[in-house]
């Protein structure tokens, strides 16, 4: 479901992007004033890869898809709004860890991560993140936050 303002009286209207939306344009009407209106989407892109958290042996792993843009990792918390919250007992994890960022370019994916100040850092192949460096990350590079291991899974 989806949120848009209508363009006359400004009244939220909810549609299904998934019914409502033909070719990546829907066509709405506000219930509220009668406007008749068409909005051009974005495709959705779900074929962008995820990352597989593995604690230990006893956990259960956890996969969470990537989405274009910023996803924020990190433990799992009341309160503490992250894109992929990790159920987990690492008390050496940040709620707001790190981030990966999946952008396009030249019709490529390119993934990349950073630290979000965490007070353990972030590792990629066992190499700490440097305070605002941003490291390009391949398929299969292992990540550690805290005592946890991420493990970057592109799609090809």
């Amino acid at each position: 479901m989806k949120r848009l303002k209508c363009p006359q009286c400004e009244e939220f209207i909810i549609f299904d992007e998934n019914e409502d939306v033909q070719d990546g344009m829907a066509k709405l009407e506000c219930e509220n004033c009668g406007k008749r209106f068409k909005v051009r989407l974005k495709p959705k892109r779900d074929d962008l890869g995820e990352v597989v958290v593995v604690e230990n042996v006893f956990c259960e792993k956890q996969i969470f898809p990537l989405k274009l843009g910023d996803n924020l990792f990190g433990r799992k918390c009341n309160g503490t709004i992250v894109d992929a919250a990790i159920d987990t007992g690492d008390m050496s994890m940040d709620r707001r860890h790190c981030i990966f960022n999946v952008s396009e370019k030249d019709g490529e994916l390119v993934y990349t991560v950073r630290d979000n100040e965490s007070l353990c850092g972030t590792f990629v192949m066992n190499e700490i993140l440097q305070k605002n460096e941003k490291r390009i990350i391949e398929d299969s590079e292992i990540i550690t936050i805290g005592a946890t291991t991420l493990i970057l899974k592109t799609k090809k």
